[in-house]
């Protein structure tokens, strides 16, 4: 299969399967909620375009963003010449991999998060050791396990490769730096304009209105009752794991609002997977990446933000390193869960089945100590309610980014465009 008949067929699930649309349910099979719920079913529905970036001059820039594209895939980034930012976050995995854990120049500790969406966050990373999409998009260059090359070796790519240097000159207006004549304060500056490019595509990054945020649309159209009708959009069995979802069960305390996502970190106590010992994980998680973020002067409040004094960079400088962060791991929006485990930062379940399941009855969950999240309690769902919950999961998948952004723009003419459909003209 080619690699732009791979995305297609991608394409095809994300838009299709992913919706999990079921036979169409009879009126009578409405879902009654109270007005706590009501409330937190209003603040759902498509985010729709991510927020303004103001520490990244550049983010709205088409051709930074197309600059950015070209980067993203370029395997010439790396030291190996093997390993781009595409070979973990695969178009035809929704921009994750299916792995457990990630394998680029090495393997790696946690599972790859999906750029999809990746905007819209506050923080990045399961730890979130970068407030800001450019920050995060540099770090994975010169970590050993993934890229593992240097900003010097990036930039020097950058002025030999011709595709790079004239997307570069489109973007920035100057010829690339010439890396081994740069002061580190050059070569600083220019690397930070690099991850400006690339955070300027991941914002093109984005899905479209899912079966779930079509519904919401339509219940807020029809002035927001208690009673939820199903509809071309929502069965019956999702809307009750709506009920459950903003109900009993209890999942909007972290995965409410529009993203899914409280954007926050947790200390769950999921098992670890037994090849990898299973128990307790090591990862210091948050803790760690506290210390990472206020270490790195590509962040909104250093010397390379276009907005060193604005909000997002007083919220690194008041951030504190703090014992109860040990193990805490980003909440990952559930925009995304429909589109493929495995799921939690080792992998640790591989369907969302397997997920739920653990949240019903805990099995497995480790103590971390006596800050572990207070809020999880047993659920003893029954096997009903587990698959309504998981029939609503699967309806916030949104549809795909157009396959304009998609494509691999490395891949030869004729492979880098889906041929057209019906007649009609590809994206």
């Amino acid at each position: 299969m080619t690699a732009h008949a791979a995305v297609l067929a991608a394409c095809a699930c994300l838009g299709a399967a992913l919706a999990d649309r079921q036979h169409p349910t009879s009126p009578e099979e409405t879902v009654a909620v109270s007005p706590e719920q009501v409330r937190r079913i209003q603040s759902m529905g498509w985010p729709g375009p991510p927020p303004a970036d103001p520490t990244n001059r550049y983010a709205e820039s088409d051709t930074a963003a197309a600059l950015g594209h070209a980067l993203f895939f370029d395997r010439g980034l790396s030291a190996s010449g093997n390993v781009s930012c595409a070979t973990c976050h695969r178009p035809d995995r929704a921009f994750s991999d299916g792995r457990r854990t990630a394998v680029g120049a090495g393997a790696g500790p946690r599972r790859t998060m999906t750029v999809l969406d990746a905007a819209h966050q506050r923080w990045l990373g399961w730890d979130g050791r970068a407030d800001t999409l450019w920050s995060q998009a540099l770090q994975p260059i010169e970590r050993d396990i993934e890229l593992g090359s240097s900003r010097r070796s990036a930039l020097e790519r950058v002025a030999a490769e011709p595709m790079l240097r004239q997307r570069w000159m489109a973007a920035f207006g100057e010829e690339p730096i010439a890396s081994k004549d740069a002061t580190v304060e050059q070569i600083d500056a220019a690397f930070a304009k690099l991850g400006k490019a690339i955070a300027a595509y991941e914002r093109r990054l984005v899905t479209g209105p899912s079966q779930l945020d079509r519904w919401v649309a339509e219940w807020k159209r029809g002035g927001g009752t208690a009673v939820l009708h199903p509809n071309e959009h929502m069965t019956a069995s999702a809307l009750r794991g709506l009920a459950l979802f903003t109900g009993r069960a209890g999942c909007w305390q972290c995965h409410g609002g529009q993203t899914l996502s409280d954007g926050e970190f947790h200390a769950l106590g999921a098992p670890g997977r037994p090849e990898r010992g299973g128990g307790v994980s090591s990862d210091a998680g948050r803790y760690g990446g506290v210390d990472v973020l206020k270490s790195s002067s590509f962040t909104a409040a250093g010397p390379h933000s276009d907005a060193p004094a604005g909000e997002q960079a007083k919220l690194v400088q008041s951030l504190v390193r703090a014992p109860d962060q040990f193990g805490a791991m980003r909440t990952p929006s559930l925009r995304h869960a429909a589109l493929g485990g495995p799921y939690f930062h080792e992998g640790q379940f591989d369907s969302l089945e397997e997920v739920v399941r653990f949240y019903s009855t805990l099995e497995g969950a480790q103590s971390l100590d006596h800050h572990q999240e207070q809020v999880l309690t047993r659920l003893d769902l029954s096997a009903q309610e587990i698959a309504d919950l998981v029939t609503f999961i699967r309806s916030a998948a949104g549809s795909p980014p157009p396959y304009a952004w998609t494509g691999d723009p490395w891949a030869p003419k004729e492979k880098a465009a889906p041929p057209a459909e019906n007649g009609s003209k590809s994206e």
